[in-house]
């Protein structure tokens, strides 16, 4: 059953040329879900480094209220 799940799920590659800036919003909410979950390494296709670097962009970001830590569809 796993195998078929994996097979159903789009692989999107979003790529990460530059420095990960916590400013840039617009760039990070290409890594969060509509609910505003980040989404995983595998989906993502990011190296192990860049998505430990977004990661704390992201969580960095939601800190200093840049990007909210749900979205307003899900309240």
């Amino acid at each position: 059953m796993r195998n078929e799940k994996m097979k159903n799920q789009k692989k999107v590659k979003r790529t990460i040329d530059s420095y990960i800036d916590y400013k840039d919003s617009k760039q990070l909410q290409k890594f969060l879900t509509d609910q505003g979950k980040i989404i995983p390494r595998r989906i993502t296709g990011l190296t192990a480094k860049q998505h430990r670097e977004l990661v704390q962009a992201i969580k960095r970001a939601r800190q200093l209220a840049i990007l909210p830590f749900v979205s307003e569809a899900v309240k």
